[in-house]
């Protein structure tokens, strides 16, 4: 099962946390893993010798204009595109600035579309392809200190519910993958603080925050030919966080 030899996958993101996590598990499957950061060749280079198998690099910053063209000059072709870079703003909605509204608009959804649209045509060709974006538990629950980031995720699912009913007929999936609380560098400062890891994980029926790794077991099931049959759906791994 779960067999990828022979395919070639771009993840953004990848050098740290669930991205790496998501790299790791589709080369074990014998899949070529493209590692991808966004100011370090150095620390994807470095997140890449850990991955087993043979992997690429490539460097670009999401939330810059013409990105997604830059990117794909790099990487070329890929059967996967596992779409997990992000930013995120931890401030109160009427403290957000213009600045990081549209970093964080640029990088989860404006960038979102654009790779789909440079990566999507080689899909097409092969008559198979697959597309994962990282979303949020805030699609559900969102974080009174992250509307801006919370609402980014909402409309990227709203993109993959529209392009699954169009690629779907050319053997392309398009789906989302929403995490809840997952013990990351990104969460690592929030979770040191006791009192307020408890007041998070309250809110979690299974009572603890989960690894990178419970996402990416997930990912690799709509990576793969076993998942050919789930397209436009919202994969919730948060431990019940959003019920």
């Amino acid at each position: 099962m779960f067999d990828l030899n022979g395919k070639r996958a771009l993840v953004t993101g990848s050098t740290q946390g669930i991205g790496k996590a998501v790299a790791f598990a589709l080369a074990g499957q014998g899949c070529q893993v493209i590692i991808h950061g966004s100011s370090s060749l150095e620390k994807c280079r470095r997140a890449a010798k850990e991955i087993p198998g043979k992997t690429e690099v490539a460097l670009e910053d999401l939330s810059k204009e013409g990105c997604a063209g830059r990117l794909y000059k790099q990487t070329h072709d890929v059967d996967i595109l596992v779409l997990n870079a992000s930013v995120q703003v931890r401030k109160a909605w009427n403290e957000i600035t213009p600045e990081e509204f549209d970093r964080q608009i640029a990088t989860n959804l404006k960038a979102s579309l654009f790779l789909i649209q440079r990566y999507v045509p080689y899909m097409q060709r092969r008559g198979w392809g697959r597309i994962v974006t990282i979303g949020s538990v805030q699609q559900h629950k969102p974080h009174k200190d992250m509307a801006v980031y919370a609402a980014s995720k909402c409309a990227q699912m709203s993109l993959v519910q529209n392009l699954a009913l169009q690629l779907a007929p050319e053997g392309i999936t398009i789906n989302n993958l929403s995490p809840g609380v997952i013990a990351t560098p990104r969460n690592a400062e929030a979770l040191d603080d006791a009192a307020y890891a408890q007041k998070v994980l309250s809110g979690i029926p299974m009572g603890y925050p989960g690894a990178a790794g419970d996402c990416a077991g997930a990912a690799l099931l709509l990576c793969s030919e076993e998942g050919r049959y789930i397209t436009g759906t919202d994969l919730i791994v948060d431990g019940g966080m959003h019920l």
